[in-house]
């Protein structure tokens, strides 16, 4: 069954909690096991001028209440630094603590996986109710598509965060996915997750530590096939 945004709220998601304590020296409460916290997410898969795929933009919008929590800390931390720069201090911490597990990223090639390099831009912001995360993820080295699919999964391992594709009604938007700098199809084809695994993720109380690598079975796939250059 496809994952929804139904399950979505309540108490701070371990990996977001680790970063304001480690940017504010505020936080340190523990977190639930599985998913009480949500990402809307986007992609622009960039290509070069050959038709190679570069990078991955992305932009990570977190759910208004993990926003609101997190503004009203900033703000309430002492000292006399404006909201922009609490917030750059906090993206600092936050990229600081997914680049070794590569930003959530999984990408694959004709099945194959994809080496990914690091990321040098990386923007924290406030728009509207929601704090945004915005970074461009190079691959390692440029890949030409040779009429195999792109494949991308982002996810949470321990499924603290659910990740989802932007959407618009049931669908995710047209923006949520594309390409530049190439004549590409996209899809987002939702998870499918085993009944049982619901069943596991249902099952798990709030201070339950869910099996790493549960977040895989509820991950949406990005698929990108893109013409001969």
């Amino acid at each position: 069954m496809p994952t929804s945004h139904a399950p979505r709220g309540g108490a701070m998601p371990r990996l977001l909690a680790l970063c304001l304590a480690c940017a504010l020296s505020l936080w340190s409460q523990p977190s639930p096991a599985h998913p009480h916290g949500w990402v809307d997410v986007s992609v622009r898969v960039a290509m070069d001028e050959r038709g190679r795929v570069e990078a991955l933009h992305q932009r990570w919008r977190l759910d208004p209440f993990y926003s609101l929590l997190l503004l009203e800390e900033l703000r309430a931390a002492p000292g006399e630094a404006p909201l922009e720069a609490r917030l750059d201090r906090l993206g600092v911490e936050i990229r600081r603590n997914l680049s070794p597990q590569r930003y959530f990223t999984h990408v694959t090639h004709d099945g194959e996986p994809v080496a990914l390099g690091e990321v040098e831009d990386f923007t924290t912001l406030a728009r509207g109710d929601r704090i945004e995360l915005m970074f461009r993820l190079p691959l390692a080295e440029p890949l030409a598509m040779h009429q195999a699919p792109l494949r991308y999964r982002i996810y949470d391992p321990s499924y603290y965060l659910e990740v989802l594709h932007e959407t618009e009604g049931d669908s995710p938007r047209a923006d949520a996915l594309r390409v530049t700098g190439a004549d590409c199809a996209t899809r987002v084809i939702a998870a499918d997750p085993d009944p049982a695994r619901v069943a596991e993720a249902a099952r798990l109380d709030r201070d339950e530590q869910a099996p790493e690598g549960l977040g895989r079975f509820f991950a949406e796939t990005g698929e990108i096939r893109c013409d001969s250059p």
